[in-house]
């Protein structure tokens, strides 16, 4: 059986539509069920539109990269380096492909930057109620550190425990 052939390639601004498009499919799956409709429209609109992508990619310092396998868009994930840390803004895979392995991957990644970049730990946030993702981070290594409550607008909060995991030089 051949080997699959799995990347993580850096998203352009070009890409901005490709990566809008995986988002909207995604949240309106996964968060149906912790969000009401109307706050994911909002929420996809305001931070994973192609405008709000192209603006997060040119002006403050996130990286975005499609997770791909055998060519294939599997999922999308944005960091941005900050203060000696990474923090891990976004990732998410398509439905069909979650639990193979792609989450691992991405995290072996995310090490592998961390450390050629000097990073001394990834730190995410997670809303409170997401315990399919909060076990999934807790496995990987990632610890709550504390609760945060951010106004995001038009009404609405992002409930979130943010979760953290040191790098270390021997981390495979």
């Amino acid at each position: 059986m051949a080997q699959e052939a799995w990347a993580c390639r850096p998203v352009t601004i070009e890409d901005a539509q490709t990566v809008a498009t995986l988002a909207s499919e995604i949240w309106h799956e996964y968060y149906g069920a912790l969000l009401s409709l109307e706050q994911i429209v909002y929420m996809v609109d305001k931070f994973q539109s192609p405008g709000a992508i192209a603006d997060q990619i040119a002006h403050q310092g996130y990286e975005y990269y499609l997770m791909q396998a055998n060519g294939a868009n599997v999922g999308y994930m944005a960091v941005q380096a900050k203060d000696g840390k990474l923090f891990l803004s976004k990732l998410y895979v398509l439905k069909a492909q979650r639990g193979q392995g792609y989450a691992s991957r991405t995290m072996d990644f995310l090490m592998r930057l961390c450390r050629e970049r000097g990073l001394g730990a990834i730190w995410l946030t997670v809303n409170r109620h997401n315990e399919a993702s909060i076990s999934v981070y807790e496995k990987k290594g990632f610890r709550k550190v504390r609760e945060q409550v951010a106004d995001i607008g038009n009404g609405y909060v992002m409930d979130d425990y943010i979760m953290e995991k040191e790098i270390r030089e021997t981390d495979g």
